[in-house]
């Protein structure tokens, strides 16, 4: 009987060991992405390599991943949610399907304004949505403000994509904060007026809807613009070629920002490897892969910027907390709507 003990302490240590390689084999985290694979994918491999944690993506429209989330409740596998805009952050968190959580070392560097106040989600990347003017027939010293391109000088004009899009939305929402509804809502019809045609396609649309001469405004987050020029495809480098940067309001509240960014569900059974992938996105590494390969603002202002982005020039940027573009969301999109903003 005692002669067999040693034999049994072995085998009781070799279940150990293999207990506890399947639980570190076991460690994952479950993401929705509303970032494209490749937008995402290089970042999410790096974490996996460096920490052992299994990265396992599903990607899909922004609003159809939250309707996912809506629907799957509490049994939802999803760790961590990834999508673009604030809006669709806050529509996330005010559907219930985020929880606070808190980041406070990797958070030191990363402005108040680009973080819901809550705790509920924190940006990843920011973009700028300037003013883009077609070379040679406009002059930057006309250029001013948002607001300034309802005056009658930009009369049939300007391109801009439909009101559904949430980046119109977030950028009148910003416009709602710093006016009041009333006066954004006269602006918007003014706005609306100088449209060169209907609002259609997206952001690259607009930009070569200026380059082809359609239009001598277009309005389009830095990232369009940026990835156009260093497309591989020369007709997209040719229609960026035409278009310069105008930081507007720069002698106001600064031009418009928005985030990608990321918040744990409510659901997050890996809560705590959720938390170390946004840590993880928020590092010094990860920043710079966002400047040089996304063609997007690091959310730290510590980190150098993309070359081109650099070549624009520095501005002033929106110090807007961002979680008031969802509150301000429904509001943007009634007094759109009675503008006459298709």
């Amino acid at each position: 009987m005692y002669a067999r003990t040693p034999f049994l302490l072995k085998s009781v240590a070799m279940l150990l060991c293999i207990s506890t390689f399947n639980a570190l084999a076991a460690e994952e985290v479950n993401v929705y992405s509303a970032r494209k694979e490749k937008l995402i994918k290089s970042l999410l491999d790096r974490f996996t390599g460096e920490t052992g944690i299994q990265v396992n993506l599903v990607t899909g429209k922004a609003d159809a991943l939250l309707k996912r989330l809506q629907i799957e409740g509490r049994n939802s596998p999803a760790d961590l949610l990834i999508t673009t805009d604030a809006g669709r952050l806050h529509r996330a968190k005010e559907a219930g399907v985020t929880q606070v959580t808190h980041l406070p070392d990797q958070t030191a560097a990363l402005p108040n304004s680009f973080r819901d106040p809550d705790g509920h989600w924190y940006g990843l990347s920011l973009r700028a949505r300037p003013i883009l003017y077609v070379q040679g027939r406009v002059k930057p010293e006309d250029l001013s403000s948002y607001e300034a391109l309802a005056e009658p000088t930009w009369k049939s004009r300007v391109c801009i994509r439909s009101s559904n899009n949430i980046y119109n939305q977030s950028l009148v929402a910003s416009m709602i904060a710093a006016k009041g509804t009333d006066r954004v809502e006269t602006w918007a019809r003014g706005f609306v007026g100088n449209f060169a045609r209907p609002p259609k396609g997206g952001d690259r649309d607009q930009i070569k809807a200026a380059a082809a001469g359609q239009c001598d405004i277009a309005i389009a987050n830095t990232y369009y613009l940026a990835a156009m020029i260093e497309s591989k495809d020369p007709a997209q480098r040719e229609a960026a070629g035409k278009l310069r940067v105008f930081w507007p309001n720069q002698d106001g509240r600064g031009t418009h920002v928005n985030v990608s960014g990321a918040a744990v569900t409510a659901s997050a059974r890996n809560r705590e490897n959720a938390t170390k992938l946004i840590a993880y996105l928020l590092n010094d590494t990860s920043q710079q892969w966002y400047a040089d390969t996304n063609g997007e603002f690091p959310i730290r202002p510590d980190i150098p910027v993309n070359p081109v982005l650099a070549s624009w020039g520095e501005f002033k940027m929106d110090t807007l907390n961002l979680s008031r573009l969802g509150e301000l969301n429904p509001e943007a999109v009634r007094l759109m709507d009675r503008a006459g903003w298709k």
